[in-house]
């Protein structure tokens, strides 16, 4: 789930033009030696945190259809989870990295959520929103000075973005429909008190339900008349 939010991330921001223009947006730790290295605009969106929202999480298990409609397995609902990146610019002027900073930071607050169109695998199969938030802040996390610090790099001008992605649930096989009718075995025992091979009963003439099964209407039998003590029938 993590790599297609970083996909999605990279799609919605190439989107805007900066790949166009020859800018590279990558996913690596902004380090110093990382930095001394750059000779090219870029693009680093790093993600350094991740959360579980338990707020958000379910119970139970939905069912997984084939294309006829037969269950074909059962999948525990999914659990949240917010991804948090640290966004920064990196050029050879600082007026340079301000430019394309805004030009990011329009791009990802145009939207609440990732666009379904930029979504795979996981994510796309569950077709459920993945909420994007850029440039708030959360009084529980780790600060962006704590962050650079962390990195071993000076601070500099950043946008932190946060995403709540599903994570899909386990998926376990289901048994296949009854499709026999009904089988019985039973078992006696012998003098000796050893078991007797099993018997098995099974109903072989039962009609035909129909297409509408057995639910359907069908034609009841009239009750046998009782017996009064002595014989006599009413």
């Amino acid at each position: 789930m993590i790599h297609e939010v970083d996909e999605a991330l990279r799609a919605l921001v190439a989107e805007s033009g900066l790949e166009a223009s020859g800018v590279e947006i990558v996913f690596d730790a902004p380090t110093r030696d990382w930095a001394a290295r750059r000779n090219a605009p870029t693009v680093c969106v790093f993600l350094y945190d991740i959360r579980e929202d338990a707020t958000r999480r379910g119970s139970g298990a939905g069912e997984v259809h084939d294309e006829d409609g037969y269950v074909v397995a059962r999948r525990t609902p999914p659990r949240w989870f917010e991804l948090t990146y640290l966004v920064t610019v990196w050029a050879s002027r600082p007026q340079d990295e301000h430019r394309l900073l805004s030009h990011v930071l329009a791009a990802l607050v145009a939207v609440d959520a990732l666009p379904q169109r930029l979504l795979t695998g996981s994510l796309a199969d569950l077709g459920l929103a993945v909420d994007l938030d850029a440039g708030g802040t959360r009084p529980d996390g780790p600060t962006a000075t704590d962050v650079w610090s962390a990195l071993g790099g000076e601070l500099k001008a950043s946008l932190g973005v946060r995403v709540r992605a599903p994570l899909a649930g386990v998926s376990r096989a289901a048994a296949p429909p009854v499709t026999e009718g009904l089988v019985v075995r039973s078992a006696g025992r012998q003098p000796d008190g050893d078991a007797a091979a099993g018997r098995r009963l099974r109903y072989e003439e039962l009609p035909d339900p129909g297409p509408e099964g057995f639910t359907a209407p069908r034609e009841r039998r009239p009750t046998p008349g009782r017996r009064r003590r002595g014989g006599r029938q009413t």
